[in-house]
């Protein structure tokens, strides 16, 4: 399967098995899905930073609060500044990252293009 299959494959597979179904989707108004999908298609861990009292915290950006990490990263949210190293995914795990993040990138788009119409 190409990548384009590959996606739409995962986009059906979060439908049907894990029931995100468009009515789901709708609910994720504040680009929660975009999100998810940036994190995923990364090939490196994202943060947030912003200045806190005489240093700056560092949050993980994954929107879904009390669900899995997208990369096993599950000690909290907050991080400050110093050693921030987590295992970059390679070969299919890459891959699968990256259909992952395009499949939600679809997801985002059919719900804006619902909010449009609607």
């Amino acid at each position: 399967m190409n990548g384009a299959e590959q996606i739409a494959a995962e986009r059906e597979r979060q439908v049907s098995e894990e029931k995100w179904t468009p009515h789901h989707d709708d609910g994720h108004t504040r680009g929660e899905l975009a999100m998810a999908a940036a994190c995923y298609a990364a090939p490196e861990m994202v943060f947030i930073r912003r200045l806190a009292p005489n240093s700056y915290v560092f949050r993980d950006p994954w929107p879904f609060p009390n669900t899995a990490r997208y990369r096993g990263f599950n000690d909290g949210d907050r991080r400050k500044s110093g050693n921030m190293v987590a295992p970059v995914p390679e070969g299919s795990e890459r891959i699968r990252f990256l259909v992952k993040a395009g499949a939600l990138i679809a997801a985002e788009i059919d719900r804006l293009q619902r909010a449009q119409e609607g």
